[in-house]
């Protein structure tokens, strides 16, 4: 059977594929299309396993809130670049995929990997075809859902910094504000109950020994300590940190003014802990050279 250019056309769209990948599949399959769709959905997931190994440090992180502003949904799924990452394909399957969080509420990654999307596709399925139309190895890394008796507050900071934050009293403008302060501040928790044992400990015994090395008597360094757990402990919990847009005045003291509390927050920035493959370009040329 003659393959036609518009065979070619429609194959490409309703695949994604490239235009020599569907003419050769339709050549193989003697011009039956659904078949031909099959069998490229077939390697498409073996090619996503091929693919699964590769470092996907890049991607997007989505929120995603309820229509009452009650409840709301933060994921990040990673790809390989950053370019992918701002990829109309790529960016419907995060937002999906975050829409489908927050609507089923699923315990984990392995449980949301199973639902079905609007396109009667799982969020696999639909993942593993995404790897095989773009080329790079793709991951749901992560999700979160949030639910407050006040409302839950987003910000975003581009694609890759998402916070939500659920709070009771005050209202939206001060939530985003409150989001947008976590994004640029990065604090561990709300407050100082909030911190780790562990933690504290850890800083104490660095900041002891640092004041050790002042030759000072033991009294005297029990007191410089105890002041600079002070700072620290306000430097990393939401409540101490002078908030972004006016330093004068803590987070605290603005909530209290507003007669508002934050009551749980989430902080997803894309990549992070992630160890990224660094790439010597200059070397690798310069091997080549000298191997050639």
């Amino acid at each position: 059977m003659a393959i036609t250019a518009t065979m070619v056309k429609e194959l490409r769209e309703r695949t994604g594929a490239g235009m020599m990948e569907c003419k050769k599949m339709l050549t193989e399959t003697n011009g039956d299309m659904e078949a031909a769709i099959d069998t490229m959905r077939k390697s498409g997931a073996a090619k996503a396993d091929k693919k699964a190994g590769r470092i996907a440090a890049e991607g997007k992180v989505v929120i995603t809130v309820s229509d009452n502003g009650k409840e709301a949904s933060i994921i990040e799924v990673n790809c390989e670049t950053d370019f992918v990452a701002i990829d109309e394909s790529f960016v419907s399957f995060v937002s999906a995929a975050g829409a489908r969080v927050l609507a089923d509420k699923p315990a984990d990654v392995a449980a949301l990997s199973a639902l079905p999307l609007d396109s009667g596709e799982t969020v696999e399925e639909t993942r593993a075809n995404l790897v095989a139309k773009i080329g790079e190895n793709m991951q749901v890394r992560r999700f979160e859902l949030l639910s407050s008796e006040g409302l839950v507050c987003a910000y975003s900071h581009g694609v890759k910094i998402g916070v939500a934050v659920a709070m009771t009293g005050g209202d939206e403008a001060l939530g985003k504000d409150i989001a947008m302060h976590i994004a640029a501040s990065r604090p561990t928790c709300i407050s100082e109950d909030q911190v780790p044992a562990e933690l504290l400990e850890k800083e104490k015994e660095i900041l002891i020994a640092q004041a050790q090395d002042s030759g000072k008597p033991m009294e005297i360094i029990e007191k410089m300590v105890e002041g600079r757990m002070r700072k620290y402990l306000a430097e990393i919990t939401l409540v101490g940190q002078p908030f972004v847009k006016d330093p004068d005045q803590t987070v605290a003291q603005l909530l209290k003014a507003a007669g508002a509390e934050v009551t749980a927050f989430v902080r997803y920035e894309v990549g992070e802990g992630i160890e990224k493959k660094q790439e010597d370009f200059a070397a690798e040329v310069m091997a080549q050279v000298k191997g050639g």
